[in-house]
C-alpha cells in the first residue's frame, strides 16, 4: 500500500490551503497593534492585459515571502494589493479589444485576483482599492484641487510630446532616451499645447536633499539625480544692441566667458525669440531649418558624435567680458530643455562647441592653460589665462570668486539650471480621471468646490482617442456644459484628463483607510441610482443612501490621520527600476506637497526601495507574444503547482538582476519539493546527529539574513543544501523538523502549511471539513489572527505562518572540526582536521601537522625557516 505522507499533490494541497486562509483572514493587518508595525509595499499592477506575466510572480512572491517572514517575526504586517486602472495601458488594450474600458478592467481585475489566489500570497484583501472607482479618485482629485490653490497646479501652451499612436501629449518622463514613447514604442513628435503642468521643479532641490534621509539602492537614486540633473553656475545677459533685446544663457563654466565667441540657441528658442528679429533674407532660411530640427527626437539631436548643422542668424550679441559683439547661431545640437535654451560657445573648452566652430569656421580661444587646442577641446581644469581680473586664478577652485565678479560687475547672477521641467499633467484621452476644473467666459478658470467632488467620468461609446488635440469628452454636451461655480453663469467642464500616474501617487495612502473610502457626495444628480449606459452619465452605477448628507464634505485624510500616522512611512517598497524617473518620482512629489499642507507625518513615504530584475525568455530576449517566449504562470501553476513557481522565480538569479527563463530548473525546483516531501514522511526521528544539528542552525542564521537582504536566490541553495546533508543523515529531530518547515514557510507556503499541520500541529481531523464551508469560528477550529499565543493542538487551526520564526544558537553555529591546508614552500602538500577551539594555539598545529604522514615526509631532514600560520585556513612550511 503507497504511504500517502510520501506523495506531494500541489494540486490537492494549495487550493484547499488558498481556502482556509482566506476564510481565517489570517492575513489581515490590524490598526494600532501594539507590536512594530511594518509597511510592506510592492506596486500594485495595470490590470491591462490578459493576466499575470512571470515578471510579476518573481517581484510578488519574493515579497510575499518577506511579509511572511516579517509576521512571523511578530511584527505587525501590512501587505496590501490594488489596481492601477485607469490611463493609457488600460485604454489601449480595451481599443485592441474593441469593448469599453470599464468592462475589460472588471474582467482583467477579476482574471489577475484569481491569479494571485492561486499563488498563495498573502496580500491583505481587505484592503483592496481601485483608482477607476470614483470614491477613490475623489481624493484624487481633490489633491488637484490642493495643488491648484497653492499655486502648483497651472494652464500654459507649452511645448509637449505627442503620441502619433496614442494620440495623446506626453510628460518627458515618458519618452524614452531615443524619442520614442515608453508605453507604445512610437516615435513622438514635439508640438505647442495648451497644458495643465504641475510644478515639480518648485521640489527639485527637496527631491534631491532628501534621498540622504532614505535607503534606496545606488542605482535608483543616481537616477533620480540625474533626471533632476542640478548644474551650479551663473547665468550671464548678452545683449542684442541693434534691437534692445537680449539673451540670458545659463553656464556652468562662467570662468570661460572670456573665450566665448559665438552663442547659439535651441531652434524652438529661435522660433519663439530671433525670428521676429531677423532680416527677411535670413526668416525663410531659418523657419525651413527650425521646422526640419522640430521633426528630430532630442536624442539624435544630443548626440556628440552628430553631424553639427546650424544657420548663421546675421544678429549679434555683446560678450560683456572682452566688450565685443560676437554672433548669433541656431544649431539642433542645443535643446530647448537646458537652461533657457540658448548656450555661450566656448570652442576651446567644449567638444561640441570645438566641432561647430571648426566646421563653420568660427574663432577658437582658449581661456584655460592646459591644452593643446589645435586638434581638440581641452575640457580639463587649470589656470585662468588671457581673462583680464581673472588671469591666475585656477578652475574650479576659484569658480565661487568668478561668479562673484560677474554679479559685482552686472553680467550675471549665480543661479542653478534643473534637467527636470514641469510635469505635463493632462492627457487628451477618455480613460483616467477628469481634471475638476471649469472654464467660464467671465471668471476664467475656476476649480470645482470639494462639495461636488468627485466630477465623475461620464459614460462614452466612442472612446478612442480623435488625435484633434482635444479628449473625447469634449463631445459629450450633457457633461462638457455646466456652470460656474462662482457667478453661476454658462460655463464648460475642461475635458482632458489625468495621466495614469495620477492614481498611483497617493495609493499607498488609501490602503490605510481603504475601508472608509466610501464616505462621498455626488453633485449632479437626483436619482437613488445612477444609469451607466447613457451616453454622458457617470460610469460608476452607484447607489446613493436617501440618509446621506448631499453638501456634506468629510477630508478622508484628516479623518484618518492616527492611521497614517502609525502606519508611514512605508518601510520597504519594490517594484520596477522602469519607473525610477516616472512613479517614483512623481509620488515623492506629491507626499512631499502633502507633508507641506500636513496631510503626512513624515517628508519621505518609502524609507526603503528596492527593484528588481526583469524576466527574460529562455531565448534570452524580452518576453514578447511576437518571440513566441511568453510564459503563462497559469501553465506553470497547473502542471507544477503555485510553490514550485514560486520557489523557482526566487531561485532563477539574484534579485535586481535580469535572468533567462529555464524550464529545466522549473523542473528541479518541482522534483527538489517532491523529494523533500519524503523526507519530511520517512527521516523524522528523535534527535539529530551534531552535525546535522549545526547545519540546522547555521541555515537558520543564513536563511534569515539572506531573506532580509532579499538575496532570494542563495535562501533557497541554504534551504537545498541542507536537505541534502539531511538526506544523508540518520534523521531529524522532530523538533528541528519543526524549525525547518518553518524556514521553508514564507517561499512554499502550501507545502510547508501542509507538513505542518499534518506533522506538528495535532491537525489531522482538518479533513472533515467541507472545502467550501470551513468555518472560521467553530469550536474546535479557530483560526487564530493572533501573533502571539501558545500553539494549541488537538485539530485547532493555528497557521504555521503565525508561528514565531526560528531563532539559532550562536554556541551551534560554530563547525565542530576545522580542515586546514598544509603547504610546503607554499605548494599543498596535505589537509589536517581538527577541533575548532585548537585552531587559536599555533603550536597544537604545528605539532598535528608534522606529524601526519602526508606532510611528515616532505619535511624530513629539512632545516624549517619560517612557519607562516593563518589561523583556522592555512598553513606553511618554508625551507
Amino acid at each position: 500500500m503507497t504511504n500517502l505522507k510520501l506523495q506531494y499533490k500541489p494540486g490537492e494541497i494549495e487550493p484547499k490551503w488558498q481556502n482556509i486562509w482566506e476564510k481565517g483572514n489570517i492575513y489581515e493587518a490590524k490598526d494600532f497593534a501594539k507590536t512594530d508595525k511594518y509597511y510592506l509595499l510592492v506596486e500594485f499592477p495595470y490590470p491591462s492585459g490578459a493576466g499575470l506575466h512571470v515578471g510579476h510572480v518573481r517581484s510578488y512572491s519574493s515579497m510575499d515571502a518577506y511579509a511572511r517572514k516579517k509576521r512571523m517575526e511578530k511584527y505587525n504586517v501590512i501587505f496590501p494589493i490594488g489596481w492601477d486602472a485607469f490611463g493609457l495601458p488600460a485604454e489601449n488594450y480595451a481599443i485592441k479589444l474593441g469593448i469599453h474600458p470599464s468592462i475589460t478592467v472588471k474582467e482583467n481585475i477579476d482574471n489577475f485576483k484569481r491569479q494571485m489566489k492561486a499563488l498563495g500570497l498573502s496580500f491583505d484583501w481587505s484592503r483592496e482599492i481601485n483608482t477607476t472607482d470614483p470614491k477613490y479618485y475623489k481624493w484624487t482629485q481633490w489633491i488637484f484641487l490642493k495643488l491648484f490653490e497653492k499655486g502648483l497646479a497651472y494652464q500654459s501652451e507649452v511645448e509637449v510630446n505627442w503620441c502619433p499612436f496614442c494620440k495623446t501629449n506626453l510628460a518627458d518622463e515618458e519618452v524614452n532616451s531615443d524619442g520614442t514613447h515608453e508605453r507604445c514604442g512610437t516615435m513622438t513628435v514635439k508640438r505647442m499645447q495648451k497644458q495643465w503642468l504641475l510644478r515639480i521643479t518648485n521640489y527639485a532641490d527637496r527631491l534631491i536633499d532628501d534621498l540622504k534621509l532614505v535607503d534606496y539602492s545606488d542605482k535608483i537614486s543616481i537616477q533620480q539625480k540625474n533626471w533632476i540633473g542640478k548644474s551650479e553656475g551663473a547665468t550671464i545677459k548678452f545683449q542684442i544692441p541693434d534691437h534692445k533685446s537680449q539673451i540670458e544663457v545659463f553656464t556652468t563654466r562662467p570662468d570661460t566667458l572670456y573665450g566665448a565667441t559665438f552663442l547659439v540657441v535651441a531652434p524652438e528658442y529661435a522660433k519663439a525669440n530671433l525670428l521676429k528679429l531677423v532680416s527677411k533674407e535670413k526668416e525663410e532660411l531659418l523657419s525651413k531649418y527650425i521646422d526640419i530640427s522640430l521633426s528630430n527626437a532630442n536624442i539624435e539631436r544630443d548626440l556628440g558624435e552628430k553631424e553639427k548643422s546650424g544657420v548663421d542668424t546675421g544678429l549679434k550679441a555683446f560678450n560683456p567680458a572682452i566688450g565685443k559683439e560676437i554672433p548669433i547661431w541656431v544649431s539642433d545640437y542645443v535643446l530647448a530643455e537646458y537652461g533657457s535654451g540658448a548656450i555661450m560657445a566656448v570652442p576651446a573648452h567644449d567638444e561640441r562647441d570645438f566641432a561647430f566652430a571648426k566646421k563653420f569656421g568660427l574663432p577658437i580661444i582658449s581661456v584655460i592653460s592646459g591644452g593643446n587646442i589645435s586638434e581638440v577641446a581641452y575640457t580639463g581644469c587649470g589656470e585662468i589665462i588671457d581673462s583680464g581680473s581673472w588671469n591666475g586664478l585656477t578652475v574650479p577652485k576659484d569658480n565661487t570668486k568668478i561668479v562673484f565678479d560677474i554679479e559685482k560687475k552686472g553680467w550675471g547672477k549665480r543661479e542653478h539650471s534643473y534637467h527636470i521641467r514641469d510635469w505635463v499633467f493632462s492627457r487628451q484621452h477618455y480613460w483616467g480621471e477628469p481634471i475638476p476644473m471649469i472654464h467660464c467666459e467671465v471668471c476664467g478658470i475656476q476649480p470645482v468646490p470639494e462639495k461636488d467632488l468627485p466630477v465623475e467620468l461620464p459614460y462614452v461609446e466612442k472612446y478612442e482617442p480623435s488625435g484633434t488635440g482635444e479628449s473625447p469628452l469634449a463631445n459629450i454636451g450633457l457633461w462638457v456644459n455646466t456652470i460656474c461655480p462662482k457667478c453661476g453663469g454658462k460655463a464648460r467642464r475642461e475635458t482632458d484628463t489625468m495621466p495614469n500616474w495620477a492614481g498611483s501617487n497617493w495609493y499607498y495612502l488609501a490602503y490605510l483607510f481603504a475601508d472608509k473610502l466610501g464616505i462621498s457626495g455626488f453633485q449632479w444628480f437626483d436619482e437613488l441610482t445612477i444609469p451607466s449606459k447613457v451616453e454622458g452619465s457617470p460610469i460608476s452605477n452607484l447607489k446613493l443612501s436617501k440618509n446621506e448628507e448631499k453638501n456634506k464634505f468629510i477630508n478622508i485624510f484628516y479623518e484618518n490621520k492616527k492611521k497614517i500616522k502609525y502606519w508611514m512611512p512605508v518601510d520597504l517598497y519594490q517594484g520596477g527600476f522602469e519607473h525610477t524617473t516616472l512613479h517614483l518620482l512623481y509620488s515623492r512629489f506629491i507626499y512631499k506637497f502633502l507633508y507641506d499642507i500636513k496631510v503626512v507625518p513624515t517628508p519621505e513615504p518609502y524609507m526603503k526601495r528596492r527593484s528588481h530584475g526583469i524576466v527574460l525568455g529562455s531565448d534570452g530576449r524580452k518576453m514578447s507574444k511576437s518571440f513566441g517566449n511568453v510564459i503563462n504562470p497559469d501553465q506553470i501553476v497547473g502542471k507544477y503547482g503555485a510553490d514550485t513557481l514560486r520557489l523557482y522565480e526566487m531561485f532563477m538569479g539574484p534579485f535586481d538582476q535580469m535572468v533567462a527563463w529555464s524550464e529545466e530548473s522549473v523542473e528541479g525546483c518541482f522534483r527538489f519539493l517532491r523529494r523533500l516531501y519524503k523526507l519530511f514522511g520517512e527521516k523524522i526521528g528523535k534527535e539529530s546527529d551534531k552535525e546535522l544539528e549545526m547545519r540546522l542552525h547555521q541555515t537558520i542564521k543564513k536563511v534569515s539574513e539572506d531573506i532580509e537582504n532579499l538575496k532570494f536566490n542563495t535562501v533557497v541553495a541554504s534551504l537545498m543544501e541542507f536537505s541534502n546533508y539531511w538526506g544523508d543523515s540518520s534523521g531529524l529531530a522532530k523538533n528541528d523538523a519543526r524549525e525547518f518547515i518553518k524556514l521553508l514557510a514564507p517561499l512554499v507556503p502550501h507545502f510547508a502549511e501542509e507538513i505542518y499541520q499534518r506533522d506538528f500541529a495535532g491537525s489531522s481531523s482538518l479533513q472533515w471539513f467541507d472545502e467550501l464551508t470551513i468555518p472560521s469560528k467553530v469550536e474546535g477550529f479557530p483560526v487564530t489572527n493572533e501573533l502571539t499565543g501558545p500553539q494549541t493542538e488537538n485539530g485547532k487551526f493555528h497557521s504555521v505562518h503565525l508561528q514565531e520564526w526560528p531563532k539559532y544558537d550562536p554556541k551551534l553555529i560554530i563547525e565542530s572540526t576545522v580542515t586546514i591546508a598544509v603547504q610546503v614552500n607554499g605548494k599543498l602538500r596535505g589537509t589536517i582536521n581538527i577541533e575548532s577551539q585548537v585552531t587559536s594555539h599555533k603550536s597544537k598545529v604545528l605539532v598535528m601537522a608534522k606529524e601526519n604522514p602526508r606532510i611528515a615526509k616532505w619535511l624530513e631532514g629539512k632545516t624549517i625557516k619560517k612557519e607562516i600560520y593563518v589561523p583556522g585556513r592555512l598553513l606553511n612550511f618554508v625551507f
